[in-house]
């Protein structure tokens, strides 16, 4: 598949502009939309698998394309994991939830008497730890850590876009993209939920999520203009970021794959498909993509190769 033609910079604009609608759409979907709790998740797995698939499949291999190194590769994923696990536990912001939810319809019987009477009582659980969230959580401290996150989200996709540009990756600015756009009125929508819970107008929640939503655009801008003068003089720099990217996203995706394991236990099969539909996604990226990833070092041989990375 060739690549675009468009430039990075273009190609970047465009991107932060489909972030910006999305994030401004997620602010607005509690106006128009309604979302039940199993098809809220069923969405947050599919993102999730998605994000965990890039992160594997892509950030991590072409990182290590860049800078040669499985150590200070696999060093930066881990730093990525441990900034993002730290700013989750401090400003915590991943409450991918809505307050009630609806029961599934078509099935018949005492089957459907089963199913409606836990989906009941998982919507009233749901119910209360909403509440809970939305008076125990701060909408500021929370729009604060969800900031960081969106400006840690625009980094990646800066990256990504110039790991394209640099002719070895076809879409993985593309993937990168998809999970931003996916992924951000999901947090919109939790900041648009807490600010209503506390009482706040709607006015006030229209302007933040608009300051909000500039958050990825504003990040990714900043580290393109600031960076770009090194992705091609230094290709460990721009195998670093997409390194230390890589550990954010596997963060995130296991923020929202692993409380399935516990909390979601009767909607097993749809979360898991919505999982796998991602991955799916993130692997049929890889095989649209010009060139796989089993790139050989330049002017080593396999076997040379293999010695250089265990030393």
């Amino acid at each position: 598949m060739e690549g675009s033609s468009l430039s990075p910079t273009a190609l970047l604009a465009i991107y932060c502009a489909l972030v910006l609608l999305a994030s401004l759409a997620g602010g607005w979907m509690l106006l128009p939309v309604h979302l039940t709790h199993a098809r809220l998740q069923t969405l947050v797995s599919f993102v999730a698998g998605l994000m965990l698939g890039m992160a594997l499949l892509h950030f991590i291999p072409h990182a290590f394309h860049q800078n040669h190194s499985v150590d200070q590769t696999m060093r930066l994923v881990l730093g990525g994991f441990l900034v993002m696990f730290f700013l989750q536990r401090f400003f915590p912001h991943h409450h991918h939830d809505v307050s009630e939810g609806a029961p599934e319809h078509g099935h018949s019987g005492g089957e459907h008497a089963h199913r409606h009477e836990v989906s009941t009582e998982h919507s009233l659980a749901a119910h209360t730890l909403a509440e809970q969230s939305a008076s125990q959580l701060s909408w500021a401290a929370t729009t604060i850590g969800m900031a960081f996150h969106s400006l840690l989200g625009g980094v990646a996709l800066a990256a990504a876009v110039a790991a394209e540009a640099g002719g070895h990756t076809g879409l993985v600015g593309l993937g990168t993209a998809l999970v931003i756009i996916l992924h951000k009125p999901f947090d919109a929508m939790t900041v648009s939920t807490l600010m209503a819970a506390s009482g706040c107008s709607r006015f006030s929640r229209h302007v933040l999520n608009g300051l909000f939503a500039l958050a990825t655009p504003l990040g990714a801008i900043l580290f393109y203009a600031g960076a770009s003068h090194f992705f091609g003089s230094n290709p460990a720099f721009l195998g670093g970021a997409l390194a230390f990217c890589a550990g954010t996203f596997l963060c995130i995706a296991c923020a929202d794959l692993l409380p399935e394991l516990q909390f979601h236990s009767h909607d097993r099969l749809k979360l898991s498909l919505g999982l796998a539909a991602g991955l799916g996604v993130a692997v049929l990226i890889g095989q649209l993509e010009t060139s796989g990833h089993d790139h050989q070092h330049p002017g080593l041989s396999p076997n040379t190769a293999a010695q250089d990375d265990q030393g």
